[in-house]
């Protein structure tokens, strides 16, 4: 089973054991997701499936989209609900004020990782660290928030929820974290729903029970080509015998190769409409080099 199937993960587990469970569902080894989502959060997870894992790193869009809700006056240490309370403050900012604040997140800006994630530093994740008490420096990141919406108050309990869409890297506990810095009071995630990635909406993700109501069948159907988390790259059609020479690893005459119109990545098609896999220009050999091939297992 070669693919990609949107997954709509549930609270309260990991993406590494909701990965475990579809590959138990699917009867697929191969099985990859396309970006964490912690333990608290919800939503969206785009899983490859057997030759799909193959393109991971060369998926086009990695932007996400999430809905979040904090509450301000609250630090924990994981900047999160889960975390332990580090400080509890006085909330004197309304929703003008939260509005007002929301205007300077948009676009680029930094960030810096929390110490509860998986980024390395020095060979080691950060989380370990934090585990054992130890706070390190950490360098700032840029990071990109495209749309930073409010979309619900709850002024007495001091509960706000907001719709980001952000580049990949970007750390909603953290947007929030300096959100309550930039307020005065602090703020704390409390929930956090994925609702957009790879392209892929949660409209139309499944949940794992869902999934494992369905035959092998219902779930073969439900998986969506490999291609399409790569429509972002031009497609050209070649000859049979160029899908031959391609399906076999050997690169392609540029001049030979009609609808190339520069450098770049390339979806390559049979005559009969079949995804073949990546091609990559090569200027100085002249050739469309296989970037990724196609291989079902």
């Amino acid at each position: 089973m070669t693919g990609v199937l949107l997954l709509d993960k549930h609270e309260g587990i990991t993406s590494f054991w909701a990965a475990a469970q579809l590959r138990r569902i699917c009867g697929e080894k191969k099985i990859g997701h396309t970006g964490t989502l912690d333990p608290m959060a919800s939503g969206l997870l785009p899983v490859l499936l057997g030759g799909a894992t193959k393109f991971a790193e060369l998926l086009p869009s990695h932007d996400k989209a999430y809905r979040a809700v904090f509450l301000l006056g609250v630090d924990t240490d994981t900047l999160d609900i889960t975390g332990s309370v580090v400080r509890q403050r006085y909330v004197a900012a309304g929703e003008s004020d939260v509005l007002q604040a929301l205007n300077a997140f948009r676009g680029t800006i930094p960030q810096l990782p929390p110490m509860y994630s998986a980024v390395s530093q020095g060979g080691v994740r950060l989380y370990a660290l934090a585990r054992q008490g130890v706070e390190v420096q950490r360098q700032a990141r840029t990071v990109r928030i495209d749309r930073l919406e409010l979309v619900h108050s709850d002024v007495q309990k001091g509960e706000y929820t907001i719709d980001v869409r952000c580049s990949a890297g970007t750390y909603i506990r953290s947007l929030v974290s300096d959100l309550g810095e930039a307020l005065g009071c602090g703020a704390v995630l409390t929930a956090l729903r994925r609702t957009e990635a790879n392209g892929f909406s949660v409209q139309d993700a499944h949940t794992l029970d869902a999934l494992r109501a369905c035959t092998p069948q219902e779930i073969a159907a439900l998986v969506l080509p490999i291609d399409r988390v790569l429509s972002a790259y031009p497609a050209v059609t070649v000859t049979e015998k160029q899908a031959v020479r391609f399906d076999n690893g050997g690169a392609l005459d540029l001049v030979r190769v009609r609808g190339i119109g520069g450098e770049g990545l390339y979806r390559v098609y049979d005559p009969a409409g079949r995804f073949l896999g990546l091609g990559e220009v090569n200027t100085e050999k002249n050739e469309l080099a296989i970037r990724r091939r196609l291989v079902e297992r």
